[in-house]
């Protein structure tokens, strides 16, 4: 089976006025550590999208044995997947779907979903957590022409929950990894989120990044979720 791997980075970040993609994360970048996961993968083609920061990130992060595909509009609410699948190998029975801005996915939980749809031709295949799917997700080779027809990235899920194909539900360890949306979502993961209990571990943040936190203003109550 050939298999791509499909590492979405081309969002951009306009809540903190950085490229998130940059920001600290443990002795690398945000992306840095997704893009580390993904060649942990093994895949034997790996896709990346890149935004309006792609000259930055260029700069920054080594991006050698990975296609880039650049989706300057990805800012506006263009799909980033959409020119992506151009660079998707002719061979590829599968892509699998990946976050730039969701560390916590392990190569295991990959290795896991890829091993389940390995057998009988499986369409779309979703990480189960213990608090509700979420990427990394599988979309066989019948899939792509409806990838090619999507706005934008978040019509996938449009995809998998529509019940036009058979989607096969893999267990995953612990709750779904957090994404980075806000600087109190960098704040969270930063501060040692464990994606094997689900749970967050105070003390880990790394302050050995140039980009520093923003001051905080006065402390605000929030509901318990």
């Amino acid at each position: 089976m050939f298999v791509t791997g499909l590492l979405l980075a081309a969002d951009g970040s306009p809540q903190l006025g950085v490229p998130k993609q940059l920001l600290a994360y443990h002795g690398d970048t945000l992306l840095g550590a997704t893009l580390g996961t993904a060649r942990e993968c093994g895949f034997d083609q790996l896709v990346m999208t890149l935004g309006a920061a792609s000259e930055q990130i260029r700069d920054r992060i080594d991006l050698d044995g990975v296609r880039v595909v650049e989706s300057p509009h990805a800012d506006t609410g263009s799909s980033s997947i959409v020119p992506a699948m151009d660079a998707v190998d002719r061979r590829t029975d599968g892509i699998v779907v990946l976050l730039g801005d969701q560390p916590g996915v392990t190569s295991a939980t990959v290795w896991s979903l890829v091993a389940e749809v390995a057998g009988p031709a499986t369409p779309i295949g979703v990480s189960r957590y213990d608090n509700g799917r979420a990427h990394p997700c599988w979309f066989g080779r019948e899939l792509f022409g409806e990838l090619r027809g999507l706005r934008n990235d978040a019509e996938l899920w449009e995809v998998i929950e529509l019940g036009q194909y058979p989607v096969t539900q893999v267990d995953a360890i612990g709750n779904v990894p957090p994404r980075l949306e806000t600087w109190d979502d960098y704040r969270r993961l930063v501060s040692g989120f464990n994606p094997a209990h689900g749970a967050f571990t105070p003390g880990a943040f790394d302050d050995t990044h140039p980009t520093p936190l923003p001051v905080r203003g006065p402390r605000r109550h929030r509901a318990t979720p």
